[in-house]
């Protein structure tokens, strides 16, 4: 049984697709219900709409910052999340020079290493708290 709602938010320019999935299915085993666009989204749905219920049911938020290229999609997620006061765990990859902004810094981390890991250390963060 699952026991929470999770958005991950991320850019298709910088997050490998196989490290996406490998970290969903990892926090599915953490009996989590993930949300990502590539798993829920079909040809001809209302992605905007898609996208805000998505945000709007989750429990927790997951902006993984993998690169320096994020996206616009990504920041307007995660202005969404800060908006709606939802739960946010960022996961960032500390390889990469990121600037995170300035009010995000304050916002609970999770270093990006492998998919297990990572899920494990995100799902014991919602947990902890929420």
């Amino acid at each position: 049984m699952t026991d929470h709602r999770v958005f991950i938010s991320y850019s298709h320019r910088d997050l490998d697709d196989a490290w996406r999935d490998a970290f969903a299915k990892a926090l599915r085993d953490q009996n989590l219900t993930v949300w990502v666009d590539e798993f829920k989204l079909n040809p001809g749905d209302n992605f905007i709409l898609r996208m805000e219920t998505a945000l709007r049911e989750s429990d927790a938020i997951i902006p993984v910052i993998s690169g320096p290229r994020s996206d616009p999609n990504l920041y307007f997620e995660l202005g969404v999340a800060v908006a709606s006061g939802k739960r946010m765990i960022l996961v960032v990859n500390p390889s990469v020079s990121i600037s995170i902004p300035f009010d995000l810094r304050n916002q609970q981390q999770v270093a990006m290493r492998g998919p297990k890991e990572t899920a494990r250390k995100v799902a014991k963060a919602i947990r902890t708290t929420g």
